[in-house]
């Protein structure tokens, strides 16, 4: 069976990554590991903090792919230990977060067992651009006359 899809209309055309990137949402959205916050910081500056307990800087990647922030995490095999419980998440993990135009990833700390990626959106100003409106000028219409 096929997919039906908002961008198959004829008159979406060129939308493709924006299909690409609503199809990557809809699949890690039910995955909710690593849990994660995103917070507003400033008047142009997102936080988005992720609870990885367990992982090490050398255990994770923040990486920028086309215009995707991923953030990846495996931790190290700990076979050496024997848990009588084991509550604490230490499995392999892949988090992305689609960015818009523009948006620049400043830093990326880890703080208590939380991963803080800060990001920065540049205020831009919206030029606006008038358009001269132009007339036709058309030639004047050519009568014929018939002679018998």
């Amino acid at each position: 069976m096929s997919r039906l899809s908002l961008f198959n209309s004829p008159l979406m055309l060129g939308f493709e990554q924006f299909e690409q990137a609503v199809d990557m949402i809809t699949k890690t959205a039910a995955d909710g590991y690593p849990p994660y916050n995103v917070e507003k910081i400033g008047e142009n500056r997102i936080r988005i903090t992720l609870a990885v307990a367990g992982f090490a800087p050398e255990d994770m990647q923040v990486q920028i792919e086309s215009n995707q922030l991923v953030i990846r995490g495996k931790a190290k095999s700990d076979d050496d230990r024997i848990y009588l419980h084991r509550g604490i998440a230490a499995r392999q993990f892949r988090r992305a977060f689609v960015l818009a135009d523009g948006i620049e990833v400043q830093d990326a700390t880890l703080d208590n067992g939380l991963l803080h990626i800060d990001l920065e959106k540049p205020l831009v100003d919206v030029p606006i651009r008038s358009i001269a409106i132009q007339t036709v000028q058309k030639a004047p219409k050519k009568t014929i006359i018939e002679e018998n």
